[in-house]
C-alpha cells in the first residue's frame, strides 16, 4: 500500500480568466451516477454571475473585433488542449454520467470534434448568411453579420462536456462574450473546461463558466441590463417560462429550449446556435452617376 495521501482536485469558477472560489464561498456535493461522493464544486451567487457578466462586458470589444481568421486558430487550438487532455475528461464523463468508458470516449472525442468543427465556421458564417441585396436604385446594398453581445447559456442538464460544448462553442465562434451556468448535476467536466480554456489563447472573460443552482444564478443574468442574449437549454419548462419573462425587460434575444427528444448532441449540428446570436447589419452605399454606359465605377 502506497503511504501517499490522496491528492483530490479542488475545483473553482472560472471567470475573467482566473479561476476563483464562490465569493459566498459556498459548495455543494456531486455524486456520480450511483450516488458516490466525486467532488465539491463551487456554489455560485448572484454577485459571481454579476461578476461575469462584467468579465464578459470587458472581453467583448477585443474578441468581437479580432478576425474571424484567429478566432478560427483560437477554437482550433481549444480542441487541440482538449484532446492532450483526452484521458482526464474521459474519465470525468463517465463519472458524470454513467456512462462505460468507451462510450463515455465516445463523447469527448465528438466534443473535441464540435470545436474543430465551428473553428472551420468562423471565417465562413458571414459569407453565408450576409452578401450584397438587390435594390431598384443607384446603390450598394451590403448585409453582414455582427455578434450580439454578452450571451448568458445555460448547459444542457444531461450531457455534461459534449451538450456543454455544442452550447457554448457557436456563442463564442461568432464573436459574442459567454456566461455559462453548468448542469447542476454534473458540472465537474464543466469547469475542468476552463483549464483547457485558459491554456488555449482565448482571451479572458471570453467564457465564464459558473456551478450551482441552475435557477439560482439564471434568474439574476436574465434580469441583467447588460446581457444582450440568454440560451434557456438547461431550463425545464417552467425555469424557461420565468427567464423569458425576465429577458424581456431588455428585449433580449432569447433561444428556447428544445424538447429532450431533439436534443442529440451527437448529430452533425447545423449554423442555428450560430445565426441566433448574431444581428444583421445592413448598410447602403451610392454607386454614383449612373449614364447610359451604366455606373461610374
Amino acid at each position: 500500500m502506497s503511504d501517499r495521501l490522496s491528492v483530490f482536485k479542488t475545483y473553482k469558477l472560472y471567470v475573467g480568466g482566473k479561476f476563483p472560489r464562490s465569493e459566498s464561498g459556498r459548495v455543494y456535493e456531486v455524486t456520480d451516477a450511483k450516488g458516490k461522493w466525486l467532488a465539491n464544486a463551487p456554489l455560485s451567487s448572484r454577485k459571481d454571475a454579476r461578476d461575469a457578466v462584467v468579465a464578459a462586458r470587458k472581453a467583448f470589444g477585443a474578441w468581437s473585433g479580432a478576425t474571424a481568421y484567429n478566432r478560427g486558430q483560437i477554437l482550433y487550438r481549444i480542441a487541440e488542449m482538449l484532446e492532450g487532455r483526452r484521458d482526464q475528461y474521459v474519465a470525468e464523463v463517465a463519472d458524470a454520467e454513467g456512462l462505460s468508458k468507451s462510450k463515455a470516449a465516445a463523447q469527448v472525442d465528438a466534443a473535441i470534434d464540435r470545436w474543430v468543427w465551428y473553428a472551420g465556421w468562423t471565417d465562413k458564417i458571414a459569407q453565408v448568411v450576409g452578401g450584397g441585396n438587390p435594390v431598384a436604385g443607384p446603390f450598394f446594398n451590403l448585409s453582414s453579420p455582427e455578434p450580439t453581445g454578452v450571451v448568458a447559456v445555460l448547459a444542457p442538464q444531461e450531457s455534461s462536456l459534449l451538450g456543454l460544448v455544442s452550447v457554448v462553442a457557436p456563442v463564442i465562434a461568432t464573436g459574442n462574450t459567454a456566461v455559462v451556468v453548468a448542469s447542476e448535476k454534473s458540472p465537474l467536466p464543466a469547469l475542468s473546461l476552463g483549464e483547457v480554456l485558459a491554456t488555449s489563447d482565448l482571451p479572458g472573460g471570453v467564457v465564464n463558466l459558473l456551478s450551482g443552482r441552475t435557477a439560482e444564478i439564471a434568474a439574476p443574468l436574465a434580469a441583467h441590463q447588460d446581457v444582450n442574449a440568454i440560451d434557456l437549454t438547461g431550463a425545464d419548462e417552467t425555469l424557461a417560462k420565468e427567464l423569458e419573462i425576465a429577458a424581456a425587460d431588455n428585449l433580449k434575444r432569447v433561444l428556447r429550449p428544445q424538447p429532450v427528444d431533439d436534443a442529440d448532441w451527437s448529430a452533425t449540428p447545423g449554423i442555428d446556435r450560430m445565426t441566433a446570436f448574431l444581428e444583421t447589419k445592413t448598410v447602403w452605399h451610392p454607386t454614383g452617376a449612373l449614364g447610359a454606359s451604366g455606373s461610374s465605377y
